[in-house]
């Protein structure tokens, strides 16, 4: 029942756990957060301008693939000369256990003008009520995270969308791989 209403954060979880550690190993890491980190802390998103890439990938080339849409994305806001209005965020759009969709997105105070050209669109990033969680460490390490993620949602019976969100705190293109933080925001049904 558990793996039917949380397909897509399970299928996320289950493929991350290939980009290092075995399955047997995540019950015996904690997740690294610090006391002031929440940890499902109930926020309402509000939609944000977005200029974004649309990609696929394999879970096992992710954060490789997530990097050449963000450096896409970042050389667009630099030939146009616009500035970020808030951190870099992957939108998954579907998982499964091979791969997932995507959107590389950073966002803008408006909408540019004149609109991008082929890779590049312009959107809205999701609302509504999400729960918040914070993975600090290497993004081949998520996997924790989202194992503890997944553990919290069925300890209180939570139904997520099939829609997931990682916010960079740090960011994903420059900071050390093992120094990120993310926000990972679960829309709920």
């Amino acid at each position: 029942m558990l793996r039917c209403r949380l397909a897509p954060l399970l299928g996320l979880a289950t493929v991350m756990i290939g980009l290092g550690l075995p399955q047997h190993a995540l019950a015996q890491k904690p997740v690294i957060t610090q006391s002031i980190d929440p940890f499902g802390q109930e926020v309402k998103l509000s939609p944000k301008t977005i200029v974004y890439v649309s990609g696929s990938g394999t879970w096992d080339k992710a954060y490789d693939v997530l990097i050449e849409a963000f450096k896409k994305v970042g050389a667009y806001l630099d030939t146009a000369g616009l500035k970020a209005a808030g951190p870099a965020m992957t939108i998954y759009t579907s998982t499964d256990d091979t791969g997932f969709d995507f959107k590389a997105a950073i966002p803008l105070a408006e909408a540019p003008k004149p609109p991008p050209g082929k890779e590049i669109a312009v959107g809205q990033s999701p609302e509504g009520t999400v729960l918040k969680f914070v993975h600090r460490g290497s993004y081949d390490e998520m996997n924790q995270t989202y194992e503890a993620i997944t553990n919290y949602l069925d300890e209180k019976g939570l139904d997520a969308k099939d829609l997931l969100i990682e916010e960079y705190v740090t960011d994903l293109v420059s900071s050390p791989q093992d120094m990120l933080v993310v926000n990972v925001f679960v829309p709920l049904r």
